[in-house]
């Protein structure tokens, strides 16, 4: 009886190792799998799925964890123009009439969670400058080199400083005022930070791949708002804290009607496809 007992349990034991081996191995598969599933997706296709993982929970106004927004980074960094199907002779970056140069945005996704899309502007093009209320924006110069002028509003201001406010202007602070040329790192803003309102003004032709986590939505209280600046001289203020070799970084801010002049085409992108399911 004993030594039937001692021969039952290394028989168990033998099966539940048979059986830890064979899920071991089935999970080593199944990971195999997924990764090659991976490896052979489009590259606008893994970032439509990073996407729904990283603003799956997402909040207005709520920014992703730092791993989520490490994951977004680096797909779009290693995102290509011919990934997308881009080239720089397109007629979206041409403007073959006189007058304000027309863009052109490829619409490729939009959900309440979050949105992609591709900004094409010819040479001169400008999107003039607007805010993103509550939201984290994901931007890849796809090719091109543009010049990109960011504000955040002024804080940690001493209290006078925010008294100056008048007239409907706002004091803001100078982010980003500078040129961009692809390649180069995808830039980042945040609700409160790293240039929530910027002016883009394309000095060749540019494409811009975009992700906003959640999108614009008026009934939800993001609308686009937009704004022009005034150098901080134009209104002096007297007896303001700020010090005088660092009030060249701070501008005064009016919101202002969206400007008759920007034009933009809304297209849908078509190639290579997303799949959402």
């Amino acid at each position: 009886m004993g030594i039937e007992r001692n021969m039952k349990d290394m028989k168990g034991r033998e099966l539940c190792e048979v059986l830890d081996e064979t899920n071991t191995n089935d999970m080593k598969s199944r990971k195999n799998r997924r990764h090659r599933r991976w490896m052979k997706m489009s590259p606008v296709q893994k970032l439509f799925l990073a996407c729904q993982h990283v603003f799956a929970n997402a909040s207005p106004g709520v920014v992703p964890s730092s791993q989520h927004i490490e994951l977004l980074r680096s797909i779009l960094a290693g995102i290509k123009p011919e990934d997308l199907g881009l080239k720089p002779d397109m007629p979206y970056f041409t403007n073959n009439n006189a007058g304000t140069p027309k863009i052109t945005y490829l619409h490729i996704f939009e959900c309440e969670k979050f949105s992609m899309g591709i900004f094409c502007l010819p040479p001169s093009a400008v999107i003039p400058l607007h805010n993103h209320p509550e939201m984290t924006v994901f931007s890849k110069l796809l090719f091109g080199t543009m010049h990109i002028k960011s504000y955040d509003w002024a804080v940690n201001l001493p209290a006078d400083a925010y008294q100056t406010e008048i007239l409907e202007k706002r004091l803001a602070k100078v982010k980003v005022d500078a040129d961009f040329t692809a390649p180069c790192d995808p830039s980042i803003l945040y609700p409160n930070d790293g240039g929530n309102m910027h002016c883009f003004t394309a000095v060749t032709a540019c494409a811009v791949l975009d992700v906003l986590g959640p999108p614009y939505s008026d009934p939800d209280g993001r609308h686009c708002a937009y704004y022009q600046s005034f150098p901080f001289s134009n209104f002096p203020v007297d007896e303001t804290s700020i010090p005088e070799e660092e009030k060249k970084e701070y501008e005064w801010l009016e919101e202002r009607e969206k400007p008759e002049s920007l034009q933009v085409i809304v297209k849908m992108y078509s190639s290579p496809k997303i799949m959402e399911n």
